[in-house]
């Protein structure tokens, strides 16, 4: 139940905010509105003072998110490759991981198409991954099989290093910089303000105005249910992993963890929908079914390549400071970027 209500708190949250909308997201990768850009910031913004707390307070205890790699450039060839294929997925369907959960709960036709897209890979997906499984030793399967029940307590999983090991190499920001915490926190806390700060001076935020609620608090709503999520269930939010345990389905494997917080988006985003009329698109963006499909594809197994999507690693990662999210993210927004102006 948990599981659920947390989820819950993320759908309403998105639809609040407005971000789950289709041409919230296109107007962002084609560079007319900055709505979605200046929420996520806020977003992260928010949601990194709450992790912080509740790790300091002891309600969790969480490791950063590890790099994905893919074994061909470097240990984050697999974050960057990943975000590069979500971001310009997103651009393709107007969709991610988690607003197209919420698109389903608000009735967004292409998000249904998106959704199918999604699940097909993460068919595609848990099948590589169980694949790739029965290649190693039962040893190593066993080890495997611990370590993802622990990068699941971030939400998306796949992105979670060993916490407190110093033989590791670095993950995070301030062990890369050679900082406590604490610096690299009131650092970034600095970062994102000016950005934020720039962004609201240089650019517009129409959808934000005509829905009459700021993308700031649109951004402060999620970080909310990141909040939610932590007192509920101690863990942060992330949705991508649910659609390889949907399709682990398929192929035997039944998992239901993130599938139940993932219903929760979808169920929250049709309450406040249905309690708030005005929360509805009046108008939906033109997207075909094929683009929709073919985004869907796109964003869900990028994600999974990447260990994790715009809530995983854009929000709980960078909470968590650590360097495999800041890659991401910044694929995500590059290649989302290039790929809604060459759509233009």
């Amino acid at each position: 139940m948990n599981d659920i209500l947390s989820g819950a708190a993320m759908g309403a949250a998105l639809t609040v905010a407005g971000v789950y909308a289709p041409d919230v997201i296109l107007t962002q990768f084609n560079f007319t509105d900055f709505t979605m850009l200046q929420t996520f910031l806020t977003a992260a913004a928010g949601s990194s003072l709450i992790v912080t707390a509740s790790q300091t307070l002891g309600l969790t205890s969480l490791p950063p998110r590890r790099p994905a790699s893919l074994g061909f450039l470097s240990k984050y060839d697999g974050n960057i490759f990943g975000g590069a294929l979500l971001g310009a997925g997103m651009a393709v369907s107007g969709a991610c991981p988690g607003t197209v959960l919420a698109q389903l709960g608000v009735g967004v036709t292409s998000g249904r198409w998106a959704l199918a897209g999604g699940l097909l890979a993460g068919v595609a997906w848990s099948w590589i991954s169980s694949w790739s499984s029965s290649s190693s030793s039962g040893c190593s399967q066993e080890g495997n099989r611990d370590q993802k029940a622990a990068d699941e307590k971030a939400g998306d999983g796949d992105g979670l290093g060993k916490g407190g090991d110093k033989s590791r190499p670095a993950e995070t920001v301030h062990e890369a910089f050679g900082v406590n915490r604490a610096v690299a926190l009131v650092g970034l806390e600095a970062v994102l303000i000016l950005v934020i700060a720039t962004v609201a001076k240089l650019t517009t935020s129409g959808a934000s105005v005509a829905r009459g609620i700021t993308p700031y608090a649109g951004g402060l709503a999620i970080a909310a249910s990141q909040l939610v999520s932590i007192l509920l269930r101690r863990s942060l939010i992330g949705t991508s992993t649910a659609f390889e345990e949907l399709g682990g389905w398929v192929w035997g494997a039944k998992k239901y963890t993130n599938v139940l917080f993932s219903a929760g988006v979808v169920s929250g985003a049709w309450a406040i929908s249905q309690a708030v009329p005005a929360l509805r698109p009046v108008t939906e963006a033109s997207i075909s079914p094929v683009r929709s499909l073919l985004g869907g594809f796109m964003i869900v197994f990028g994600a999974r390549v990447a260990g994790g999507c715009t809530s995983g690693h854009g929000i709980s990662g960078l909470s968590l400071l650590s360097i495999s999210s800041f890659l991401t993210a910044a694929a995500i927004f590059g290649a989302g970027g290039i790929t809604g102006l060459l759509l233009e």
